[in-house]
């Protein structure tokens, strides 16, 4: 699929980037590395979790990858509900720069200008990202995505937005496709508790 053909479903769902990790807090890129979640991605896990109970998610689809699993099962408890797994909705693979500081390779990456050695390029990972949310989205609605923060940016673009726009972890947000007179999706952030 090339990146023209990703285009979301315009269904709304709850989208949610997985707590904060040790590489997160020291601006390492993750990428495929699985680095766990730290005491304080524990944490905002559980207020998510909070923040999305009465809001009747009927499923929760998450990558692979631990950080996001780990995020999930925590929302999944609080919820009642189980995991799903969606492999395409792990995150991209940055290749030589995984565990490397984010610096101005990360934006011209974005902008489609370099990928690096061995890494997915931003294209294939929007086309990726769109096919694997379209996916997740087939399954009983509202539908919880639990993924990453540079999956979430090719999903921004695919979405009519500036792409290169940090999500915070942990950060549950409402996904809404465009309505009349709106071209692009809008995000509505949850209210966090204390």
């Amino acid at each position: 699929m090339n990146a023209e053909a990703a285009v979301p479903t315009p269904t709304a769902f709850w989208f949610l980037r997985h707590g904060e990790t040790d590489w997160n807090a020291r601006g390492l890129s993750q990428g495929n590395v699985d680095i766990p979640l730290n005491a304080v991605g524990i944490e905002q896990a559980h207020r998510a979790a909070a923040a999305l109970r009465g809001k009747g998610i009927a499923s929760i689809v998450a990558s692979p990858l631990g950080r996001a699993q780990d995020t999930a099962r925590i929302v999944a408890e609080t919820l009642g509900l189980p995991v799903e797994t969606e492999a395409d909705l792990r995150e991209v693979s940055f290749g030589v720069q995984e565990g490397q500081p984010m610096a101005d390779w990360f934006n011209d990456w974005v902008e489609g200008h370099v990928t690096p050695e061995g890494a997915e390029s931003f294209a294939a990972l929007r086309a990726r990202t769109v096919a694997a949310i379209n996916r997740a989205l087939t399954r009983p609605a509202p539908v919880l995505i639990v993924a990453h923060g540079a999956l979430w940016r090719a999903f921004r673009q695919a979405a009519g937005l500036p792409a290169n726009v940090r999500t915070p972890n942990a950060l549950p947000l409402w996904v809404e496709p465009p309505v009349l007179g709106r071209d692009s999706w809008h995000f509505t952030p949850a209210e966090l508790g204390g």
